[in-house]
């Protein structure tokens, strides 16, 4: 199941806004529509399905750097469900790597994830020898941008799908989150760690995938405050097809393929109207 979760951590300080910075601020948004919800199993396979004639396209884009990528994954998925992204990065010539932290149930006191993942990372920087980039699908995408933050210097970039960096009740499944976690939402810490997560990450570029029919988390949370280094890309995708749709994958090849320190936003223009915004 690849739904949104939402980080908490005794170990990383409390989040103040960077002064003059209003734009930070969590915009007003509402959980999608439950009935849309019901869909997004059925959507999600149409678009899984979509990958047979695109295969084609996407298996002849330019080749990438062969670079180190890392996949996270979103609430209650593993690794599994990120094999679709991982094989078309090697396909593209990057050296795709799963998180390898088993099933994403989020972060808690009991459980040091934050630190395995920062180990996880510094072992793929040193022994690819170079900065890895980040890609993750929902929860994982805020982990991807807290990792981003804590180790700046061994990331080069970060690509979220569908993450709710926002108030979590602006998603479908704070519910289950709270009894899986054991961590209630309107903690303060939960609250703080979630309003800095919309801060830009000094010297990363951060590229927010976001869908208006997503069911599960509102795209006005997916996406982030404009920066020099920060964009958002809609798409017209599921929530649960993020990692399965093409539109998603061209994206994703398009971004990784930029060189390192010549970050430029992702152009819409042309036919590219048809399928983003």
């Amino acid at each position: 199941m690849q739904n949104a979760g939402f980080v908490y951590s005794q170990q990383v300080p409390e989040f103040r806004p960077q002064s003059g910075r209003g734009d930070l601020q969590e915009p007003e948004a509402a959980a999608p529509s439950l009935l849309l919800a019901l869909l997004e199993a059925p959507r999600a396979l149409t678009e899984a399905s979509a990958l047979l004639p695109a295969r084609g396209l996407l298996k002849n884009l330019a080749p990438g750097d062969a670079h180190a990528v890392m996949t996270l994954p979103g609430f209650l998925a593993s690794d599994r469900s990120t094999r679709v992204l991982r094989r078309y990065m090697r396909q593209w010539g990057y050296d795709a790597f799963r998180w390898e932290q088993g099933r994403n149930l989020g972060l808690s006191e009991r459980h040091d994830l934050e630190g395995l993942l920062d180990e996880r990372l510094e072992s793929l920087y040193r022994t690819s020898g170079g900065k890895v980039s980040l890609v993750g699908w929902s929860l994982g995408g805020l982990l991807a941008c807290a990792m981003a933050r804590r180790n700046p210097q061994f990331v080069r970039c970060v690509i979220t799908l569908g993450s709710p960096t926002g108030d979590p009740r602006a998603t479908n499944v704070w519910r289950l989150y709270e009894l899986m976690s054991g961590t209630a939402i309107d903690d303060a810490r939960v609250r703080s760690r979630v309003r800095g997560l919309r801060n830009p990450v000094p010297e990363v570029p951060v590229s927010a995938i976001y869908s208006k029919s997503d069911a599960i988390v509102s795209w006005r949370i997916a996406k982030l405050p404009p920066g020099d280094l920060v964009e958002n890309i809609g798409v017209k995708t599921s929530h649960l097809g993020m990692g399965f749709n093409p539109a998603v994958l061209f994206v994703i090849a398009d971004r990784l393929r930029q060189t390192e320190g010549e970050w430029a936003p992702f152009t819409i223009d042309g036919i590219r109207k048809l399928f983003y915004h």
